[in-house]
C-alpha cells in the first residue's frame, strides 16, 4: 500500500458538505487552492456515494501529463496499478479495463464520448478539474454536459473544480452551490530578479538557477521545449537536470514527478504543465520566467500559432505555491516587481479559431450557440467566420446542418482543415503520406521543428518513424495499414487543394520574400534552399503582421503550380484606390486570391465596383475625405457619448470603428458617386441617423438633445465636442430665472454652461447654475455692469426676465423688469 495519508489533505474537511451538495443539488462548484488535494482525493470519495450506484466517475484534466499523473497518484492510494479501479484515456494512449470506475481523460476525449453517446450511459458523475485554465474544450464539454443533465440525465452529477477562477458567475449560471476548501501551503519568500536591458534572458535564467540550486528540487518554469533545451545547455552537470513537458511519454513523466529517495538536489525544467494537477516531489525553490506559450489566432488569415506571452497573476501565484508544499520555500520571479500582471488568463474561446467547435456542435444538432450554457459565449464574428469556412468545405449545408462530409471530418481527431487533407489523400491514393503530413502539421516533432522544408520533414519522418514514437502512433491511428498507390496524385496538389489560401509567389526572383494568396507577406531566412523556389505553400510563419519569417513551407514543382493555377485561378472584376494618382482604378484580373496572374483595364465598371473603390479610398485616406459639417460632427459626438454610457447598445464612433463599418452605414449613400469629389454630397448626418434606426434616434433625442430652449425662449445648441464634456454656450442674460441646467442622459452625463457677455465672450463657466447665481453672479455683475451698461444686470437674477436684448430694446417691447 502507499504511504500517502489522504486524511492529511485539506480538502478532506469539506468532503461531507461536498457530497451532500452532490446528493441534494445534483452538483457543486468546488473552490480549492493548490495543495488542497482536490484532483486526487475528491474523485475517490465520490465512488462510495449512494447515488453513484456502481457507476463510473469521469474526471477531466486539461493536459495529458496531468491525466496520467492524477490517475497514477489515485491508483497508488489504493495500492493498485493504473488500469484497475483507476484508469486514464488520452488521445495518444489509455489504460482502462472493465474494472475501471474512475476514468481520467483529457478534455477532447469527453467531447468524442458525448458525440458518440450523449447520455453517457454508465457514468454517474462528470468532474471538471482545473477549470480555471478555461480551455476551449473544457468550455464546450461543460456546455454539452449541462444540456445532457437538463434533457437526458437528471441523475448525472456535475462537479466543477477550480483553484483561482472567480466562481460566482459560474455557480450562478449552473445553478449550483459553491463549496470552499482551504489549501495547504507553507510561506514562500518571493523575490524579483529581472534580466538587464542587454542581457540574454535565458542566460540570466540559467545563472539564477545555478546560484540557488543545491538543496531539494529547484523547479524552473519556461515557456517551451526550445527554451528548456537552451537553458539546459547553460547549466552545470551537477545537480542533475531533468525536463518535464507534454512531449514526454508516461514513464519519462513519472520519473520526473517522483522525488529523489534521498532528497538529493536536482533541477527540473518545465513548461506550464507543472502549474496544476501534477505534483513534482521535493520542490523547495521555484524560478519563474513569467512566460508561457499560448495559441494566438489571426482571424484575417485563419491561422493559429503558439506565441510567448506573459502569464497572469493567478498563474504566478500557482507557480510560486509549488515551493511551499513541503515547508517554507522561495520563488524567484524573473521580471520587475513593478510589472502589473493580468488577474486571470483570457479564455481560449475568445482568441482561437472555432471551426472544430462549430463542427462538433453541428453534429450535436446545435446551430446556434445561444442554445447552450457558456461562461463566455463564442464570439459572433469568429463563429460566423468558422461557419462560412465549413460551408465552403462542404462540411455544413447552407442552414448550418452537418453533411456527410462533415461527419467524416468530425470522425477524425484533427482540426477540420487537416482532416480534409487526410480524406483527400485517401481519395487520391496517398493515404499514408497525407496522414503523415497531417500529423507533422498538428504535432510538435523534436529534432524536426527547425527544418522549414515540410517535404524534407516528411522524408525524414517516414524514413525513421521509430525516432518519434508518439507521432508514429498518431500516424498509425489515422492511416492504419493503408499504403500509397504508385500511380497516386502528387502530394503538391493534395496539399494545395487543402491549403489553397497559403499558396505563395516570390515577389522578386531570389529575394526570399513572398506574397500569399490570402494577402499576407512572408520571408525566408537568407541562405534557405527554399528561397530558390518561385512558388511555395507557406504553412506557418512567426506571426509578424508584415513579412513574417517562414517556419514551414512546401516547395511546389512547376507542373504542380500549373495544375494548381488551372484549378484555382478565377477571373473577376475588382477595384482599388491608387493613392499616387488619387483615383479609383477598375480592372479585370485573373488571380488566386491576392496573387494576380494577369490584368487589364475595365472600361465600364459597375456602380457596385466603383462603390468598393471609394470605400477603399476612405480606408486609405481616412474619414477626412467625407464632408463633416458641424451638424454631422455633433451627431457623431452625441452617439459617441451614448456608446461610452451604454457600450453594449450603441456603436463606437472612433475613426477605426467607423472605417470598419463603412459597408453598413455609408455604402448605401454612395450610389451615384464615381469620384472622391462626388462624396462631398453625401449627407453624413442622415447616414448615421439611418444606421441608428428610429428607436435609437428617439432615445438619442430624449437623452442627449441637440438643442435646448433657455429662459429667453431661444433654442441653443449644445456642444458635445467641447473639451471636458457637453457645453451650453449662452449669453448670461438669457438664463435669468433658470435655477438649474438641463439633465442629460438621466443625470449620467454632466452639462456645463458657458455664460457669455453681451459681446459673446466667456464670463463664467459653471456646472451648477443655481450655485452660480448665489455665489458667483455678484462678482461677475460688478465686473461687467460698467462695460455693458446697455444690458440689464439685476440684483436678483432669479426673478428677472431673461432676454437677449438691450434694456432699451427690451423696454420698447414693454417687458423691462430689471
Amino acid at each position: 500500500m502507499s504511504d500517502i495519508n489522504p486524511a492529511a489533505l485539506p480538502v478532506e474537511a469539506v468532503l461531507p458538505r461536498l457530497l451532500e451538495c452532490l446528493a441534494s443539488s445534483g452538483g457543486a462548484v468546488l473552490e480549492a487552492p493548490p495543495g488542497a488535494g482536490k484532483s486526487t482525493r475528491v474523485p475517490l470519495a465520490l465512488l462510495d456515494a449512494d447515488w453513484c450506484h456502481g457507476g463510473r466517475v469521469l474526471v477531466l484534466e486539461p493536459r495529458r501529463v496531468a491525466a496520467r499523473a492524477v490517475a497514477g497518484f489515485m491508483a497508488r492510494q489504493r495500492g493498485e496499478q493504473v488500469g484497475a479501479t483507476i484508469g486514464y484515456r488520452t488521445r495518444s494512449d489509455s489504460r482502462i479495463s472493465a474494472a475501471t470506475r474512475v476514468e481520467v481523460v483529457t478534455e477532447g476525449i469527453l467531447t468524442r464520448m458525448l458525440l458518440d453517446d450523449p447520455s453517457l450511459d454508465g457514468y454517474a458523475a462528470v468532474v471538471f478539474d482545473e477549470f480555471h485554465e478555461r480551455s476551449l474544450q473544457a468550455d464546450l464539454g461543460l456546455a454539452l454536459v449541462q444540456e445532457v443533465r437538463g434533457a437526458l440525465r437528471e441523475d448525472l452529477r456535475l462537479l466543477v473544480m477550480s483553484a483561482t477562477l472567480e466562481l460566482g458567475p459560474l455557480a450562478e449560471g449552473l445553478g449550483l452551490p459553491v463549496v470552499s476548501s482551504e489549501g495547504r501551503a507553507y510561506p514562500v519568500t518571493i523575490s524579483h530578479a529581472p534580466p538587464g536591458r542587454d542581457q540574454d534572458p535565458l542566460a540570466h535564467c540559467a545563472a539564477q538557477v545555478t546560484a540557488v540550486a543545491g538543496q531539494g528540487t529547484t523547479l524552473v518554469f519556461l515557456p517551451g521545449v526550445g527554451e528548456i533545451e537552451r537553458v539546459r545547455q547553460r547549466l552545470p552537470a551537477q545537480p542533475p537536470v531533468q525536463v518535464l513537458h507534454g512531449r514526454l511519454d508516461g514513464d519519462q513523466q513519472a520519473a520526473v514527478l517522483a522525488a529523489p529517495a534521498d532528497g538529493a538536489a536536482r533541477v527540473v525544467l518545465a513548461t506550464n504543465v507543472a502549474e496544476t494537477s501534477v505534483t513534482i516531489g521535493g520542490v523547495t525553490t521555484v524560478v519563474d520566467s513569467g512566460l508561457a506559450r499560448r495559441p494566438q489566432y489571426d482571424p484575417r488569415r485563419h491561422r493559429s500559432r503558439l506565441v510567448t506571452r506573459r502569464i497572469s497573476q493567478a498563474n504566478a501565484d500557482q507557480r510560486a505555491g509549488r515551493a511551499g508544499r513541503l515547508g517554507p520555500g522561495r520563488c524567484i520571479r524573473l521580471w520587475a516587481r513593478e510589472e502589473v500582471l493580468a488577474r486571470h488568463i483570457e479564455p481560449e474561446i475568445r482568441h482561437t479559431a472555432l471551426d472544430g467547435l462549430v463542427l462538433d456542435l453541428a453534429r450535436w444538432g446545435c446551430r446556434d450557440p445561444r442554445e447552450l450554457f457558456w461562461l463566455d459565449p463564442p464570439p459572433e464574428g469568429a463563429w460566423q467566420a468558422a461557419r462560412e469556412r465549413l460551408t465552403g468545405l462542404g462540411a455544413l449545408d447552407r442552414d448550418g446542418g452537418i453533411t456527410d462530409l462533415g461527419r467524416r471530418l468530425n470522425g477524425l481527431p484533427l482540426p477540420p482543415d487537416l482532416a480534409v487533407l487526410v480524406l483527400t489523400g485517401r481519395d487520391r491514393g496517398r493515404p499514408r503520406s497525407a496522414a503523415a503530413l497531417a500529423v507533422l502539421l498538428n504535432e510538435r516533432a523534436p529534432g524536426l521543428d527547425r527544418e522549414p522544408d515540410l517535404a524534407r520533414r516528411l522524408q525524414r519522418f517516414l524514413a525513421a518513424p521509430g525516432q518519434w514514437p508518439l507521432l508514429q502512433r498518431e500516424l498509425t491511428r489515422l492511416a492504419g495499414d493503408r499504403r500509397d498507390r504508385p500511380d497516386a496524385e502528387p502530394l503538391d496538389l493534395i496539399l494545395a487543394d487543402a491549403f489553397a489560401e497559403r499558396l505563395a509567389r516570390c515577389r522578386e526572383p531570389g529575394s526570399g520574400r513572398y506574397l500569399l494568396a490570402d494577402g499576407g507577406g512572408a520571408r525566408l531566412e537568407p541562405g534557405t534552399p527554399l528561397a530558390a523556389r518561385d512558388w511555395l505553400l507557406i504553412l506557418d510563419t512567426d506571426g509578424q503582421s508584415r513579412d513574417g519569417r517562414v517556419r514551414l513551407a512546401w516547395p511546389l514543382a512547376t507542373e504542380a503550380v500549373d495544375a494548381v493555377l488551372e484549378r484555382r485561378a478565377k477571373e473577376q472584376d475588382q477595384v482599388h484606390w491608387d493613392s499616387r494618382r488619387e483615383r479609383v482604378v477598375a480592372e479585370r484580373v485573373r488571380a488566386v486570391g491576392a496573387l494576380v496572374l494577369d490584368r487589364r483595364p475595365l472600361a465600364e465598371p459597375s456602380p457596385e465596383l466603383l462603390q468598393q473603390g471609394l470605400l477603399a479610398a476612405l480606408c486609405d485616406r481616412g474619414l477626412a475625405m467625407l464632408p463633416w459639417d458641424e451638424d454631422s460632427q455633433q451627431l457623431r459626438a452625441r452617439i459617441a457619448w451614448m456608446h461610452e454610457l451604454e457600450p453594449e447598445h450603441w456603436p463606437a464612433m472612433d475613426d477605426d470603428s467607423l472605417l470598419a463599418g463603412l459597408e453598413t452605414w455609408l455604402a448605401p449613400f454612395l450610389a451615384g458617386c464615381r469620384t472622391p469629389r462626388d462624396m462631398q454630397r453625401v449627407p453624413l448626418g442622415e447616414a448615421l441617423g439611418l444606421w441608428l434606426g428610429s428607436d435609437r434616434r428617439r432615445r438619442l433625442e430624449r437623452a442627449l438633445p441637440a438643442r435646448w430652449p433657455v429662459a429667453s425662449g431661444r433654442s441653443v445648441a449644445i456642444n458635445y465636442r467641447a473639451e471636458g464634456g457637453p457645453r451650453l454656450a449662452v449669453k448670461l442674460q438669457e438664463c435669468f430665472g433658470m435655477e438649474a441646467l438641463p439633465v442629460l442622459a438621466d443625470g449620467r452625463l454632466p452639462l456645463t454652461a458657458e455664460l457669455l457677455t453681451p459681446a459673446g465672450r466667456p464670463a463664467a463657466i459653471t456646472g451648477d447654475l443655481g450655485r452660480f447665481w448665489r455665489e458667483g453672479y455678484t462678482a461677475v455683475r460688478k465686473d461687467l455692469r460698467g462695460r455693458y451698461p446697455k444690458h440689464p444686470w439685476p440684483e436678483d437674477p432669479l426673478t428677472a426676465q431673461a432676454t437677449g436684448r438691450t434694456k432699451r430694446a427690451q423696454a420698447a417691447k414693454g417687458g423691462d423688469r430689471g
